[in-house]
């Protein structure tokens, strides 16, 4: 490396490491989110702004990028720890209960907002080739943008988050097939693009069987080996070697590197090492991420905006209205309940990072002109940067029909989620318990018979549905027949009583955790089936006389142990006799 080419690497290091540990703070500060923060900082320091006035004023070029491509590597590796960290939190089973939502909903949106976006270029007078990319171009959405959201928002395995996730990774499968067609158009006819398309798909099925097969037979002994000989030295080496190997097996066969990082965590998650490696790569993710979302920022056009800014806007509108329609449809259609399909319109409208590699690829196969890349530059980067403003629009407008009109029945159908916990009522206590089970990632479907709680709780994010849970045709809805767990909250005597034996009718082998008043319920509930029960009174009492014996100053370990003898004695009179 030359002297000169060392000395921009190093001068733009600086500035995107001054971004990320000065200059999105502050816009945190302000309340920004910290991808728009990345974003806004990419704009303000890439070659369309300051670096475009280098030739004026000499000094902007020590606090501008000047070349945006030096970090395309460093931001591909953020996609990539982004989505391994996403396949970690999933697993096999999980992702097979979305097969419906990845074929049906991603593969509706990928074809008609492909369709409708070319149509309506075709018709503004583009030339039919030109209008084709247009359309497969803008048809995906973010990924990276997307998930992020998601995940800070601790959404990513909320049903919303689900959905989205099915719609994206139907798009990632799709790169490969458009990058070839891509490629065609500029041979002629005489080009054998099924041939093509067929080899394509042979190599991307032996890619993924390649993953799989060292995922499922070589990937724990490595990693058990590594932590024996070396520990989190060790670890983390082959965590990256797990990340950028499968990623690279992907993007051979044609697929998108993404796709391998996602088979690979999902691989991983199935280890005794998965939470370790979480915490072991988060901060390199948000630190890569960030410089993603900064070359998302420089990539917009800024002269193309001042120059013909009606058609640029003009072309934004379109394509958000457009895809907005089509994904709300598709998502109503295989994904969820219509409150669902509309929030995840709003995340799914704007494109994706895949827009620019796909115009630029047009653009070198003499498919699309300098003028319609720019501007097509331009719709997509301005449509990823209000991402977080439509997430934040969606979930507002979501927020608000569901005050307006909680249903009066279950209104998403759960039948065939598995590994999931039912909660029955979602109070104090049952928010309590889903509070605790979300941090562990775990899937929760909640009844609740109280239209003004309901509506509360959805505007919070929860997934919480107006039924009772004593009716097995609502039991069924919510997924009983492959729920993990099934926890009964209500202090109601009865209800708590008749939700036990409703359930146990559907399902005689999975544990059921209910609250109790007293005794006397206590040994009712478990006399209906529940395998354990938690009275009120007892643990009641017991935390106040915990706090009496601190107040008399017994140490925190006599206490605990005074406690837990108490607690078993109370216990054992309490469900003896049931």
């Amino acid at each position: 490396m030359d002297g000169h080419g060392y000395d921009l690497l190093v001068k733009d290091a600086l500035i995107f490491l001054f971004a990320a540990g000065v200059v999105v703070p502050v816009f945190r500060y302000l309340r920004l989110p910290a991808v728009v923060g990345f974003m806004l900082a990419g704009v303000a320091l890439g070659p369309y702004a300051l670096g475009s006035l280098t030739h004026v004023q000499p000094l902007l070029e020590y606090v501008s990028v000047s070349d945006p491509e030096a970090a395309a590597p460093f931001a591909e590796l953020g996609i990539l720890f982004l989505l391994f960290l996403l396949g970690l939190e999933f697993s096999f089973e999980k992702l097979w209960s979305l097969r419906r939502a990845v074929f049906g909903a991603g593969g509706l949106q990928s074809a008609l907002s492909a369709a409708a976006i070319g149509a309506v270029v075709y018709f503004a007078g583009l030339p039919a080739e030109a209008a084709i990319i247009c359309g497969l171009a803008l048809a995906l959405s973010s990924t990276a943008i997307v998930m992020q959201i998601l995940i800070e928002q601790k959404r990513a395995s909320r049903p919303v988050g689900r959905a989205a996730l099915s719609v994206l990774l139907f798009q990632d499968i799709l790169v490969a097939p458009i990058l070839i067609f891509v490629g065609f158009m500029s041979v002629g006819e005489n080009a054998n693009v099924s041939a093509a398309l067929l080899e394509a798909a042979v190599k991307g099925f032996l890619a993924i069987a390649l993953i799989m097969l060292i995922g499922r037979f070589a990937l724990r002994p490595m990693f058990r080996l590594a932590a024996m000989m070396g520990g989190r030295d060790f670890l983390m080496a082959l965590t990256l070697l797990t990340v950028v190997g499968a990623a690279t097996i992907t993007a051979t066969a044609g697929l998108s590197l993404a796709l391998g990082a996602f088979l690979a965590g999902l691989l991983l998650g199935e280890t005794e090492f998965k939470h370790q490696t979480e915490v072991d790569l988060e901060p390199f993710k948000g630190l890569l991420l960030g410089v993603f979302f900064m070359t998302v920022g420089m990539a917009l056009d800024l002269p193309s905006l001042v120059t013909r800014p009606g058609l640029i806007l003009g072309g934004l509108v379109a394509l958000l209205f457009v895809k907005f329609l089509i994904v709300f449809a598709a998502c109503r259609l295989f994904a969820g309940d219509r409150l669902l399909a509309l929030e995840a319109a709003f995340l799914l409208a704007p494109a994706g990072e895949f827009a620019f590699v796909v115009i630029a690829a047009a653009g070198s196969a003499g498919v699309l002109d300098a003028d319609v890349s720019g501007m097509l530059a331009a719709v997509a980067g301005l449509s990823m940067l209000l991402i977080p403003v439509l997430g934040r629009v969606g979930a507002f407008a979501v927020s608000r029909l569901a005050t307006r009109e909680p249903s009066g029945a279950l209104d998403a159908d759960f039948s065939e989620l598995k590994g999931h916990v039912i909660i029955a009522g979602f109070g104090r206590v049952g928010q309590a318990v889903a509070h605790i089970l979300d941090t562990e990632e775990a899937d929760i479907v909640a009844l609740e018979r109280s239209v003004v709680r309901l509506a509360k709780e959805r505007k919070d994010g929860w997934q919480v549905f107006l039924g009772d849970a004593a009716r097995p045709e609502i039991l069924r809805s919510a997924g009983a027949d492959g729920a993990r767990l099934f926890v009964v909250t209500v202090d109601d005597v009865a209800a708590a009583e008749a939700m036990v034996r409703s359930f146990r009718t559907l399902r005689p082998d999975v544990p059921i955790v209910a609250r109790a008043r007293d005794h006397e319920h206590a040994a009712r509930l478990r006399e209906a089936g529940a395998n354990h029960v938690i009275p009120d009174a007892i643990e009641s009492g017991l935390q106040m006389a915990g706090r009496a014996l601190a107040e008399f100053g017994y140490d925190a370990e006599t206490v605990r142990s005074r406690l837990a003898s108490e607690r078993d004695e109370q216990y054992s009179v309490a469900l003896g006799g049931a």
